[in-house]
């Protein structure tokens, strides 16, 4: 097993755990970026002090871009919908981005290190922001456009933000709470409007001179601090750094999105989520691809599937709730232009969609798992066997177990907390910390492990299985019942478009699992006296018959996060009178 260290870190990274093999991709460019550290992949040169995703991933696209060395499709094309659409080369977007770091320093007055809020939706301006951000080295963090006065108001407390980028449907709602905010001086907007107190986002960096020169950044300087998405509890300030974010996919090997400078990749994720940063940012333009944006004021089933048939998309990136509204579709009147790969991630899939995906389209849906603390843990990579149900192996350069409460390494096939090993090695992968917060950082290490707060089992081939997070864990009559193994059998049943499965008091058996069920328009107008019972003989039938929910409930739509994940936990709170 070789080894590299980087001695201001203190810290080596596996490069290659045994008995894995990798996918290799046909189509390498030789001279491309990713090829050229492929000496500090095979552990000949350590990895390097400094280091900025800007100017050393970047702008050295950009050479090779005008060299005549990359393929001539666009490194950013983004459509609105409405025939509006932008394409830019790395060369474009080095030029904008540069002009943005200009507005940001020395318009603005932000220095290294201070922190700006940057909520917008799927609009280009928001990747001009994270590359500008990157060229001065301030921190950025992105939030959904979602977010409630409240929740931005925790935001811009708790980050102590400097600045706030956000777009004019959103500023009046930063007005009624930025008066609280003491470290806010900068409020910038994306608009063709104005509105007081705000400065416009557009015309100051179209004035804006491209002249600009990249900070120097150490490869642990925090680049980006995402809140988490906030299932468990308040959502924590998880900070990311150059490293983590900007360093880690040249280090990895090709396993989760495989691309090259050809390859067009579109990711539905939103712009407040993590996914969004490694699917449609970081780890497409380590290789060159071009990033591929639909706005989605709404993700409505026909704008996804007719912009497959319309774009040269070849692998897209989806929530598991995306590839459950598609497979309610038609899809024979669809046909896909370029789309090769599909994955999925946020949440398990269950495997009645990945089947339904399968036969309707002939596409396979690789599974990817990860946090916000950690980027994706495992996956399902190009030419791996796929097992439904498994969200695949450890990702290169994670040790992942599964332990127990005392963090002991546990057999295949015993269920455990899936768990990342973080000692002595600490891989550059993982965040730094939670901000201000050093007893959560301490609690999501136990022993040599950070311990995810998931459950899971591992098989003998290293394929690992999601069970549920640890406090959604149903136990009923002394059986443990995880809630995605019931909504999985659920959402084979036709009546059922969406659902989610929490623990409900009972005084005999303690708690009983209860199913919140979300009906297929088709199923609307059914008795549904009958239909619960149509659905509890239907669970019996698919799965161990103690799993079977003894209550259902039929609700108009399930409790979310900004992020799309399912709020268990609000509903489990609201069985037992806790709200």
């Amino acid at each position: 097993m070789k080894l590299f260290k980087l001695q201001t870190l203190k810290c080596l990274w596996t490069l290659k755990p045994p008995n894995r093999t990798f996918h290799r991709h046909p189509r390498l460019f030789a001279s491309d970026v990713y090829s050229q550290y492929e000496s500090v992949r095979r552990g000949e040169q350590e990895i390097p002090k400094y280091f900025n995703f800007a100017s050393d991933v970047l702008d050295k696209w950009s050479e090779i871009e005008k060299a005549g060395k990359r393929p001539p499709n666009p490194a950013f094309w983004w459509i609105s919908g409405k025939g509006e659409e932008v394409k830019w080369s790395f060369e474009e977007l080095g030029f904008l981005s540069r002009k943005v770091a200009n507005v940001l320093t020395k318009v603005c007055g932000l220095q290294k290190g201070d922190r700006i809020v940057v909520i917008l939706p799927r609009i280009p301006e928001w990747w001009l922001v994270n590359v500008a951000c990157m060229r001065a080295g301030i921190v950025l963090i992105p939030g959904i456009s979602q977010l409630s006065a409240k929740d931005i108001l925790y935001r811009l407390q708790a980050s102590k933000a400097a600045g706030i980028i956000t777009d004019d449907k959103l500023a009046p709602t930063v007005d009624s709470v930025a008066s609280e905010c003491q470290f806010l001086k900068t409020k910038l907007m994306v608009s063709k409007g104005s509105r007081e107190g705000w400065m416009n986002f557009t015309d100051l960096y179209k004035n804006q001179s491209a002249d600009h020169s990249c900070v120097k950044t150490r490869i642990q300087d925090s680049m980006n601090i995402f809140f988490t998405s906030g299932t468990t509890g308040s959502p924590k300030m998880t900070e990311h750094s150059q490293g983590s974010l900007g360093f880690r996919p040249l280090l990895s090997e090709r396993y989760w999105l495989d691309l090259t400078p050809s390859d067009v990749i579109w990711s539905t994720a939103d712009t407040g989520w993590i996914l969004a940063s490694l699917a449609s940012l970081f780890d497409p333009w380590v290789f060159g691809s071009c990033i591929f944006i639909h706005k989605l004021p709404q993700i409505e089933s026909a704008d996804i599937l007719n912009t497959l048939c319309r774009f040269p998309i070849d692998a897209l990136v989806g929530a598991p709730t995306l590839f459950r509204m598609l497979v309610q579709n038609d899809l024979s009147n669809y046909k896909f232009m370029n789309l090769k790969h599909c994955m999925s991630g946020g949440e398990p899939l269950n495997p009645e969609v990945m089947e339904q995906w399968k036969s309707k389209t002939g596409l396979d849906i690789h599974e990817v798992y990860g946090q916000t603390e950690t980027g994706i843990i495992c996956s399902v990579f190009k030419g791996m066997k796929i097992k439904p149900g498994s969200m695949g192996k450890a990702a290169p350069l994670y040790d992942v177990q599964i332990v127990d409460k005392n963090a002991n390494i546990l057999p295949p096939g015993q269920q455990g907390e899936i768990a990342v090993r973080s000692k002595p090695i600490r891989p550059l992968g993982f965040f730094s910390e939670y901000v201000d917060n050093p007893e959560k950082t301490a609690e999501s290490q136990r022993g040599d492990f950070y311990v995810t707060g998931d459950r899971g089992t591992m098989d003998e081939d290293g394929y690992f299985q999601f069970i549920g997070r640890d406090d959604d864990i149903i136990i009923s009559s002394g059986y443990r019942i995880g809630p995605f193994e019931v909504e999985s059998a659920l959402i084979e049943h036709p009546a059922v478009a969406e659902t989610a499965v929490v623990s409900s008091p009972d005084p005999l058996r303690g708690e009983v699992v209860k199913a919140f069920v979300v009906l297929s328009p088709t199923f609307s107008s059914t008795d549904l006296e009958s239909l619960t019972c149509d659905l509890q003989e239907h669970v019996k039938k698919t799965t161990a018959p103690y799993k079977y929910p003894r209550k259902v409930e039929f609700v108009q739509e399930l409790p979310k996060t900004v992020t799309g994940k399912i709020k268990r936990n609000e509903l489990r709170n609201k069985e037992w009178g806790r709200m």
